[in-house]
């Protein structure tokens, strides 16, 4: 089988790292509820937890962070002290689906929510050239920063979506340390300055973007609200990166000899030099976003059980399927065999 011929396979898309599944589940584990339980339910073994590099695929992630708000019955996913209970994002969303620009809604969001109280919200600041998130959790709440970043992800896709545009980051600051996973968040808020150990923690685009006119209305909500919030975590993502060009390209030669670098250069109209230039500057290299491609590609072609392991290996271009293996494990901790295991469920 033809890994483009796979219907519904989008090999483009990133992975989601393990380390976000273990943050999310802080809250449950507050509440003493039975996380093997729970994550048997979205099709992730427990197992997978404690494998540092394992991954998983969007939509795995998408139907874990929903499963959590479910069995909560909680928009913080237990996290905060006082429960957002299920709704409260849906009925903020009706209301300002009736704004003229970005600006008004993005205000009117910020005071449905201080509603509940001066904390869990995310106001918006800003001046004649640049415009603010800056969220407002209580740093006791969320030891791990997840929910802070997440309702950053949520904010920038909402008001994104809102304008029909994905709005381009210009800066992201964190006022806590580079943590172990740092090079997880280039995917998760693409800019071209990101930095810890800031005063606070805010991510800024330019103002112009407030002015914009709503482009969506009361039936294309509704279609919204039946993936959103939870699918804001993995869309908006930046395509406009150089990773993501040469992802691009990439793609589709899958499973085939991938070109050179200097073959992309020239696809792309760049110089070998400004291709591996301008990729330092986004923290990666080629044979890092080849290495990432053919890992994801792994992963989502792993979900389909009509798959071998053999064909797999094939199918991300390896004739050896040995040697896919000990790649395969390289990447996230675990055997192709034992990752298809852990989500035998699936």
């Amino acid at each position: 089988m033809n890994i483009k011929a796979i219907d519904g396979l989008n090999v483009s898309r990133d992975t989601i790292s393990i380390y976000f599944v273990n943050a999310a589940l802080t809250g449950v584990k507050k509440l003493g509820m039975d996380v093997e339980t729970l994550l048997s339910h979205v099709g992730i073994e427990a197992e997978l937890l404690k494998q540092a590099k394992a991954r998983i695929s969007p939509e795995q992630y998408t139907r874990f962070i929903k499963m959590l708000w479910m069995v909560t019955q909680d928009e913080h996913a237990g996290f905060s002290a006082q429960p957002r209970r299920l709704g409260t994002f849906a009925m903020m969303c009706q209301l300002i689906i009736h704004a003229k620009t970005l600006r008004e809604a993005l205000e009117l969001s910020t005071q449905f929510y201080r509603l509940f109280g001066d904390d869990w919200y995310i106001g918006l600041e800003h001046d004649k050239h640049e415009a603010r998130f800056v969220p407002f959790i209580p740093k006791t709440d969320d030891p791990n920063h997840f929910m802070t970043e997440s309702m950053l992800m949520i904010w920038h896709g909402l008001a994104s979506w809102l304008i029909d545009r994905r709005i381009p980051l210009e800066r992201v600051h964190f006022n806590y340390s580079r943590p172990e996973q740092a090079d997880e968040y280039d995917a998760l808020f693409f800019a071209p300055v990101i930095q810890f150990d800031m005063a606070r923690t805010e991510v800024t685009f330019a103002a112009d973007y407030l002015d914009l006119p709503i482009r969506q209305n009361t039936e294309t909500l509704e279609d919204f609200l039946k993936v959103a919030p939870a699918q804001l975590l993995v869309k908006f993502k930046n395509t406009n990166s150089l990773t993501s060009r040469i992802r691009d390209v990439l793609k589709s030669h899958i499973g085939e000899e991938m070109p050179t670098l200097n073959d992309v250069a020239s696809m792309l109209y760049l110089s070998p030099q400004t291709l591996r230039r301008r990729l330092a500057s986004e923290g990666r290299s080629y044979q890092g976003v080849k290495d990432a491609l053919r890992r994801d590609a792994a992963i989502h072609l792993l979900l389909q059980p009509k798959l071998t392991l053999e064909d797999v290996a094939q199918q991300v271009g390896f004739s050896e399927t040995s040697t896919f293996h000990r790649a395969f494990k390289k990447w996230t901790g675990v055997t192709p065999g034992l990752y298809r295991q852990l989500h035998g469920s699936l």
